[in-house]
């Protein structure tokens, strides 16, 4: 029988029964000039005389006195209508708060959103059933008022309310069902703590509270469930929340439970051991947290276990056979990005399951390790396979080259890559992934179908048994030992191509003219080979380019004849270390999604244009906290990529992946520019480093060059520039490496930024370097 998710709604709910979620609410009584309407006045009158106030907490609610109640002290109006909208008047010493009865009076506040009572003594009166009936409310605060008895049902006509408070410790509170939770379709706090729930009926079988903002300890929303509640549980979904602490025993209580996702969280602390216990749980999801301890062998147990994710915890230790003993329905194992060790006892150990999908990620497997013998037991049935940074070595399995999702990156693997084809797995129309980068795979890519023929070499990118177009969408072989030519005639049969990464090999001859058939290309990585002539025009053709990384070959030609207006989607433009010559034309400033333009140790001469401040991308503020979102990631399926690249800046070269998205950079140093360096670069505010060093610039340092907030390093240095350094200088407080040496400048630079690390100036002829 599949797991459902019955009653949504009431299930969402229910769990902020034992659940405090963190509410700012957002209040103000300023500038009252609407009086209020006098049928509100007096119903607000009644109400104070039917209670007792020993603190005078209602003493300005007078009619001799004030006359507009929204002067009243707790009372707030709306300021255009005069309407009363929220009462606070909860007390600060609950032995001197109100006490007597609540007056229905408030059946005429129509408008009233917000209603706190709370820290009162209504004693020996249970909740009027009238208060179901202020159906405008939005919050609901009856917490510690002496209330006794059932909850009425018909609070559950509040459709309105955000937050609903009825904690009690006296215990004296009681429900007999949940059915009218289903109504408060708009709750987002629901606290019921040390309410009696022993005669509830309606017990959900299902919590989805997944892709919220909840926050706070996780061992404070079990703390009160009842046994029926832990038994009847399937479905428990808090994934992707703010939920910290580490996990309790009560989640080895779930006996019913199916799933449970907890995913994306902070939890901390160890995996229990008796979630070996639940013996029906299917899908376990303890991904993307800050778990700590060893993996508990108990975990061997859960016979009925599809899929596990704990990857990207920091789980350490060993993992033998033990681990997996009885996981005989186990398809999906995604361990990645932990410190654990395989050690198996018997080399010749055959698993219980079938694994479709398996991450071991940096795990430490070893040179020695027997993964690839116990691994072909799974080749039937083989989806996904990541073994990346694993420190696995020797020659690829022939099967292995058949698997749809393959990453073998950062290992000491060797020999040669053969033909890839689609796998005959029934996912013919699905794309491939093929991540082999940082290894010591060696031999040629081929030219021609000659050559293919031979065998004597590898044929990965040329295959002439078929005329069908290759799926692979991601293809990485990046930093290993492939030398040989780009195979001009092979590539239109690739056309499928997000990302082609062939950097740091030995690679020669031109970028064939028919990288333009490679329509769906985002990311084209050739940096670091031998590659020469010009940059072929057809890249236009691959409108979809967000990077282009081609540094470090021996590429001549003009610097922006290919560029054109096509490329709208470009962000990362590395074209460092080449023989490129030529003018940097207006053409590049159609690029305005630039973030980083690296046209570094290059021949290039000419101006700076003075349309630069078209890169509307470095105007534009990237905010921080949106790291996970900002990620430049390409998916197959769930299956991501992540983006990086690496640029020169604070006098260093550094890399960038995870935060890449925030990088904003200019570098035009090493080539022969001349003329000023024109005022509209300085409109770029969220630019983070400049550099034009060894130029012929001249002129003026512009004054607004101050406005570039954001600099984090800047090189104006072996230039002619001159004049006075110009004091805008010290605003620049993100500042901290700046070189303006080798020029002719005058002046003095005083009240330098304190952020600033280092700084080298030439003033008259005299190197002054000042460390902070």
């Amino acid at each position: 029988m599949s797991v459902s998710k019955p009653h949504t709604l009431i299930t969402t709910l229910f769990f902020f029964l034992f659940y405090s979620l963190k509410l700012s609410y957002s209040i103000g009584n300023s500038s009252k000039i609407v009086a209020c309407p006098e049928i509100e006045k007096e119903a607000l009158v009644s109400f104070k005389q039917s209670l007792k106030d020993p603190s005078n907490l209602l003493s300005s609610w007078n009619n001799n006195g004030e006359v507009n109640c929204c002067n009243w002290k707790g009372v707030f109006c709306n300021n255009l209508t005069g309407h009363v909208i929220e009462l606070h008047l909860q007390s600060h010493d609950r032995f001197q708060g109100l006490r007597g009865k609540i007056n229905p009076s408030l059946l005429n506040l129509k408008h009233l959103k917000y209603l706190d009572l709370s820290q009162n003594r209504f004693d020996e009166t249970m909740i009027p059933s009238f208060i179901g009936s202020l159906t405008s409310l939005e919050y609901l605060n009856l917490s510690y008022t002496g209330f006794y008895g059932k909850i009425p049902h018909n609070i559950g006509n509040l459709s309105n309310l955000h937050t609903l408070v009825l904690e009690d410790n006296s215990k004296s509170l009681e429900v007999d069902s949940l059915e009218w939770l289903l109504g408060l379709s708009k709750l987002e706090h629901l606290n019921m703590n040390s309410v009696n729930l022993n005669k509830a009926t309606n017990w959900a079988q299902s919590l989805d509270l997944g892709w919220n903002k909840l926050a706070g300890e996780i061992s404070d929303s079990f703390g009160n469930m009842s046994d029926c509640f832990l038994g009847a549980l399937e479905y428990l979904d808090m994934s992707h929340n703010q939920l910290s602490g580490n996990l309790t025993h009560q989640f080895g209580e779930f006996k019913s439970l199916r799933t449970l996702d907890l995913r994306r969280n902070s939890l901390s602390g160890v995996i229990p051991n008796n979630l070996g216990n639940l013996y029906s749980l299917e899908f376990l999801y303890l991904g993307s947290n800050k778990l700590t301890g060893n993996l508990p062998e108990s975990m061997g147990q859960l016979s009925h276990l599809k899929a596990l994710y704990i990857n990207d915890n920091m789980l350490e230790g060993v993992v033998t056979e033990t681990h997996f003993a009885r996981l005989s329905n186990l398809t999906d194992l995604y361990t990645s990005r932990n410190q654990l060790t395989l050690k198996l006892i018997n080399p010749d150990w055959i698993p219980p399951f079938k694994l479709t999908n398996l991450q071991l990620r940096s795990w430490n497997l070893g040179s020695g390790s027997p993964i690839f013998s116990w691994l072909e037991t799974q080749k039937n049935n083989m989806n996904f396979i990541d073994l990346s940074s694993t420190g696995i070595s020797g020659n690829v399995p022939s099967w292995f080259w058949n698997i749809r999702f393959l990453n073998l990156s950062h290992n000491q693997l060797h020999g040669k890559i053969p033909i890839i084809n689609d796998p005959e797995d029934g996912f013919s129309n699905s794309d491939r992934l093929v991540y082999l980068s940082s290894n010591k795979f060696s031999g040629s890519l081929p030219i021609n179908s000659d050559r293919v023929r031979s065998g004597d070499i590898s044929h990965f990118l040329c295959d002439t048994t078929t005329n069908e177009t290759n799926r692979l969408e991601i293809l990485h072989l990046g930093g290993n030992n492939l030398s040989g030519e780009l195979p001009a005639e092979c590539l239109m049969k690739w056309s499928s191509l997000k990302v082609l990464n062939l950097g740091n090999n030995y690679l020669f001859g031109r970028i064939p003219n028919s990288i333009g058939f490679l329509s769906s290309l985002q990311s084209l990585n050739l940096y670091g080979n031998k590659f020469s002539g010009h940059v072929p025009f057809s890249i236009q053709n691959c409108t979809l380019l967000m990077k282009i990384d081609l540094a470090d070959n021996h590429l001549d030609g003009n610097i922006t004849t290919w560029m054109g207006t096509s490329l709208s989607n470009l962000r990362f433009l590395i074209l460092r270390s080449n023989k490129l010559t030529g003018e940097i034309t207006s053409n590049i400033c159609h690029l305005n999604a630039l973030q980083i333009l690296d046209l570094s140790d290059n021949m290039v001469s000419g101006t700076i244009p003075k349309c630069v401040d078209n890169f509307t991308a470095m105007v534009i503020k990237r905010d921080l906290s949106q790291f996970y979102l900002d990620e430049i990631q390409y998916y197959i399926f769930s299956k991501g990529f992540l983006e990086s690249a690496s640029i020169t800046t604070k006098g260093s070269e550094l890399y960038y992946d995870t935060i890449l998205s925030l990088v904003t950079n200019i570098d035009f140093s090493k080539n022969n520019l001349s003329g000023d360096i024109p005022k509209e670069i300085t409109s770029l505010v969220e630019l983070r480093s400049l550099n034009l060093s060894g130029n012929h610039f001249s002129g003026l340092i512009p004054d607004s060059i101050g406005n570039t907030k954001q600099l984090e390093s800047l090189d104006f240095s072996r230039n002619s520039l001159s004049g006075e350094i110009p004091s805008s200088f010290t605003s620049m407080s993100s500042l901290n490496y700046l070189n303006l040496s080798c020029n002719n400048l005058t002046g003095k630079y005083q009240n330098a930024p304190n952020s600033l690390a280092s700084m080298s100036l030439a003033l008259l002829g005299t190197i002054f370097v000042v460390l902070h």
